[in-house]
């Protein structure tokens, strides 16, 4: 029994140093993947809460405090300056400027881009080349696409594409964006927008469309449905359900946004007779230097905004199951 014993321990030392081995291995590792991590993480956080977090918190205090002409909170005024930009009347046109916006481009991208997703999904041929096509413009520039806009397309004389159009079949041309009677420029306005942001919707609804099942369509039909406009409204539209939600909020939140069309169609005079509110609320913090104000402005629109998306949410249904 003694050398049994005495045995035994010389065995377990070398076990005891394989374990202590590989709880170090184990926390090398577990040092190495956080370094890792924080290596890959670490700079967006960073990013986040320097230009992200800090300017919002930074607008709050601003809000509630007089700032003219400086970012540094001179004196607290309380609510003052969100009852200011309550009574003002330009505030107040703003808005309805953007539910004038909202009232044309909301309707007409949820048709068009609902409209191109079913005609894209429905060809058997080269269907990631026409996806692709039609996306393409979501890339480009809000700033650059306002420009060809106002100066090649729609430029008030001669020169531009649609008066070029026109007086080749001897109509007078139109001054597309200074023309306060009839509103031309709403026209220019929704077409750009249009065009830069169908294509996101078109991958929405086809994401939507790609997930319905086929054997819907195919006991339908044997029941004695027909393909066309029975089969849309019985089938494919119910089943689109939050896809079409998701369109309309994310169409109507980009409404409130809107800026660079505006900013940069509309300039000089023609500015007043389109100015959305973030353009007003540009003209107040930065050209009129009052950011108390300003922020003040830039925290009631994005409590409408949010207010705004929860009513429509909650009225659509978005979340619950079909």
């Amino acid at each position: 029994m003694k050398s049994l014993t005495t045995s035994s321990v010389p065995e377990a030392q070398p076990v005891r140093e394989m374990e202590l081995s590989a709880q170090k291995r184990i926390r090398r590792h577990s040092r190495r993947t956080t370094l890792v991590f924080w290596s890959f993480v670490g700079p967006l956080i960073l990013g986040l809460i320097i230009f992200f977090y800090i300017p919002i918190i930074w607008g709050v205090i601003l809000s509630f405090a007089d700032a003219r002409a400086t970012i540094t909170p001179t004196k607290f005024v309380g609510l003052q300056n969100y009852i200011t930009m309550l009574t003002d009347p330009d505030f107040t046109h703003a808005l309805l400027v953007f539910t004038i916006f909202a009232f044309f481009i909301v309707p007409t991208t949820f048709a068009c881009s609902l409209g191109l997703a079913l005609l894209v999904n429905s060809i058997k041929f080269a269907q990631s080349f026409f996806r692709s096509v039609f996306f393409l413009p979501t890339a480009c520039s809000y700033v650059l696409a306002s420009i060809i806009w106002k100066m090649s397309i729609f430029n008030g004389s001669t020169y531009g594409l649609a008066n070029a159009i026109r007086h080749a079949f001897g109509l007078d041309i139109i001054l597309w964006i200074s023309s306060p009677n009839p509103p031309w420029y709403w026209l220019v306005l929704t077409t750009v927008r249009l065009w830069l942001q169908i294509g996101i919707y078109m991958i929405i609804f086809i994401a939507g469309l790609q997930d319905i099942p086929r054997e819907l369509y195919e006991a339908a039909y044997v029941d004695g449905a027909k393909k066309g406009w029975q089969s849309f409204w019985s089938i494919t539209f119910p089943l689109l359900r939050n896809a079409s939600i998701s369109v309309l909020l994310l169409n109507v939140i980009a409404a409130f946004q809107a800026f660079d069309e505006f900013f940069n169609i509309m300039t000089g005079g023609n500015s007043i007779l389109a100015r959305p509110p973030l353009v007003y609320l540009y003209n107040v913090a930065l050209t009129g230097q009052n950011y108390g104000t300003g922020s003040a402005g830039g925290i009631i629109l994005t409590l409408i905004i949010i207010i705004f998306s929860l009513i429509q949410g909650r009225l659509l249904g978005f979340g619950t199951r079909d």
